[in-house]
């Protein structure tokens, strides 16, 4: 189970469901989306205000995500009024009636958690955490077990006092196309680009949001002779706007739409320009893609970024006013790009997918009810 908010949730559900359907020990598996059970109203507070505060709020959004996070502290309503507009995601769960269950997101999570709890469901219910850091709200009282994406993340739950054999270090899941070799001359060929030449790749996201417009203005002015690629991902007023200022630099631009075809640019590309959103940054790490991280969305954003950096594996423009330097900065200095290189391929984890399939279907523990008392005599509280 998933949640349309944005598309992260979406996609590692989606690489989850492959690793599933490829294995013979299972039967059936379903990928659905929550949100489609429920009723629009709760839908769009879900998806549509979400990417609106995303792209007219992101301070308030980051305002939101440090003051809800406290564990085991802002669950009570939240989770209450989860229930109230999810009546057909329960109906259908309950005549489902699944031996595993996966969530990409915290939402249906608390939803199931609650069916085990109230002994409404036999199930194991996992959750997978789709960002490198981990915020309360992906907490739940009645689990089986919890995936993430570094060990950082593992400790910070064994903190709140989860257990350690209930946490395994998988990594994000992204699409195993990822773990495809591809030919990057080839590639750079077919977009039309000069194979010698440093590539650039510049991605607005799937929804096409932020500043790619205002990067590409600064990109015009970039010294050298770096070619650059851009992304519009579904946002076609975005696609023609930059086609008309790129219009006269077309030797030095590439302006696509939606692509399913990132891991091909990603493995073509010599940096990556962008948001580090846990899915997009999991696939730019397991294609060894050094990130230069723009506008970052206050919260799970900024707090992916500051692993990034702390790897070595970005850059960050704080201020886009320092775009062009940033970026010229690092292209004058191969060796460090080489650093970044390969800093990104070794915090990689690309076989996320299987990883967590093979767990859930190799375990054996039962599920756990967990008691708020012991969690909160435990718990370490952030300040």
């Amino acid at each position: 189970m998933s949640a349309g908010a944005g598309t992260g949730h979406i996609k590692a559900a989606a690489a989850l469901e492959l690793s599933f359907a490829a294995d013979g020990r299972v039967a059936e598996v379903v990928n659905n989306d929550a949100l489609q059970y429920t009723n629009k109203l709760f839908r769009d507070f879900y998806s549509s205000f979400y990417i609106s505060l995303v792209r007219s709020a992101p301070n308030f959004l980051g305002w939101w995500y440090k003051t809800s996070d406290e564990p085991w502290h802002t669950d009570r309503m939240r989770h209450m009024i989860d229930r109230l507009n999810t009546k057909p995601l329960v109906r259908f769960i309950r005549e489902f009636d699944p031996d595993i269950t996966v969530c990409t997101h915290f939402m249906p999570a608390g939803i199931i958690s609650h069916l085990i709890a109230t002994r409404q469901l036999q199930a194991r219910l996992s959750i997978v955490v789709t960002d490198f850091d981990f915020h309360a709200m992906w907490l739940s009282r009645a689990f089986h077990r919890y995936f993430v994406a570094i060990d950082e993340t593992r400790a910070h739950l064994e903190m709140l006092g989860i257990p350690g054999e209930r946490i395994t270090v998988s990594g994000i899941p992204i699409d195993p196309v990822f773990q495809r070799p591809v030919n990057r001359l080839e590639e750079r060929l077919r977009l039309g680009l000069n194979p010698e030449k440093t590539v650039l790749l510049l991605s607005a996201g799937a929804l096409g949001v932020g500043p790619a417009e205002y990067m590409v203005e600064r990109l015009l002015n970039l010294n050298g002779d770096a070619q650059t690629v851009v992304i519009c991902g579904r946002n076609d007023g975005l696609k023609q706007r930059i086609l008309q200022l790129t219009d006269s630099r077309s030797d030095r631009f590439k302006v696509l739409g939606y692509t399913d075809e990132m891991h091909k640019l990603m493995k073509m590309a010599d940096i990556f320009i962008g948001k580090p959103g846990g899915i997009t940054t999991s696939e730019a790490i397991a294609c060894g893609l050094p990130m230069c991280v723009v506008s970052p969305i206050p919260g799970q954003e900024e707090r992916n970024s500051d692993h990034l950096l702390e790897e070595g594996i970005a850059v960050k423009c704080n201020d886009l006013t320092t775009f062009p330097f940033k970026l010229e900065r690092l292209l004058e200095d191969p060796d460090r790009l080489t650093r970044m290189k390969f800093n990104a391929l070794r915090f990689a984890r690309p076989n996320a997918s299987a990883t967590i399939v093979d767990t859930l279907l190799e375990d054996r523990l039962p599920p756990l009810a967990f008691n708020k008392k012991y969690a909160q005599n435990k718990i370490t509280r952030k300040k």
